[in-house]
């Protein structure tokens, strides 16, 4: 059974850094996509970034594009968000999602939720002004 845990949400201030952590395990497949998804309130859910375990693809949103960087470590079977320069707007429940069996990402279609067929439980990140 493939498992997805998510860790290193809290509490930031406006301007501040966190690093989200995702440890896979179970998994089969060893080169599949991986994405990071937030839920704010009253939101939907939206991509945030994503990675390719296989290679070196990396996606962005528009909001995460310059701030935010995605990368992996095979070894651990880990993936990473590290956020800059946080805002307010960047408060929510954030997810990661895998898309095993399914391949590499692909640019028009990585922050579809439909595409991922493992998700998390979320950690809560809080940026306060």
């Amino acid at each position: 059974q493939v498992q997805l845990v998510e860790s290193g949400g809290g509490s930031v201030e406006a301007g501040g850094s966190l690093r989200l952590s995702c440890v896979v395990s179970g998994a089969w497949d060893t080169s599949y996509c991986m994405a990071w998804f937030r839920q704010s309130p009253g939101k939907a859910r939206e991509g945030v970034a994503a990675i390719f375990t296989g290679g070196y693809d990396k996606f962005y949103s528009d909001s995460a594009n310059g701030r935010f960087t995605i990368s992996r470590d095979s070894a651990k079977n880990a993936v990473y968000l590290e956020m800059n320069n946080v805002k307010p707007d960047d408060t929510g429940m954030y997810y990661c999602a895998a898309r095993i069996g399914r391949g590499m990402c692909y640019r028009g279609g990585w922050y579809g939720l439909h595409e991922y067929n493992i998700w998390g439980q979320g950690t809560q990140v809080t940026v306060s002004s």
